[in-house]
C-alpha cells in the first residue's frame, strides 16, 4: 500500500489517522506541525501527504507550498484536512499546490476513501 505522512496538531486526528489507515494497509507517519513534516519529507519520500490547514510553527499553506519546492514532491499528492470551509481558502490551498480537501470533522469512511481516491 501507500506511504503516508499525515499533519496535524490535533494528538486525536493524528492518532485517528494513524490507526485507520495503517488498519488498511498503509504506513503511516504521523507530524505535529508543517516544520516538523517538512523536515521529515527532506529525508523521506512518500506516496501521500496529509495536512491540518491551521497549525502552530507552520501551517498547511506554507507546507504545501514547501513540498511543491522539493522535487520528489512536485507531483505527489497533498490532501488538505481542515474546519475551514470558505470556497476562498481552497482555492488558496490548490493555488499553492494542494490536490484535495477533506473537512472536518473526519470520520473513519471519508478518510479511508479521500485516501483511496487519492493513491489506490
Amino acid at each position: 500500500m501507500a506511504n503516508i505522512l499525515a499533519v496535524d496538531d490535533s494528538q486525536a486526528i493524528r492518532t485517528l489517522m494513524k490507526v485507520v489507515l495503517e488498519a488498511e494497509g498503509h504506513n503511516v507517519f504521523v507530524k505535529e506541525n508543517g516544520r516538523e513534516a517538512l523536515e521529515f519529507a527532506r529525508g523521506h519520500t512518500v506516496d501521500l501527504v496529509i495536512t491540518d490547514l491551521n497549525m502552530p510553527e507552520m501551517g498547511g499553506m506554507s507546507l504545501v507550498g514547501h513540498l511543491r519546492r522539493l522535487d520528489e514532491y512536485k507531483r505527489k499528492p497533498i490532501l488538505v484536512i481542515t474546519t475551514e470551509t470558505a470556497d476562498y481558502k481552497k482555492q488558496k490551498a490548490k493555488s499553492v499546490g494542494a490536490t484535495g480537501w477533506i473537512a472536518k470533522p473526519v470520520d473513519k469512511d471519508r478518510l479511508i476513501t479521500a485516501v483511496a481516491k487519492t493513491v489506490g
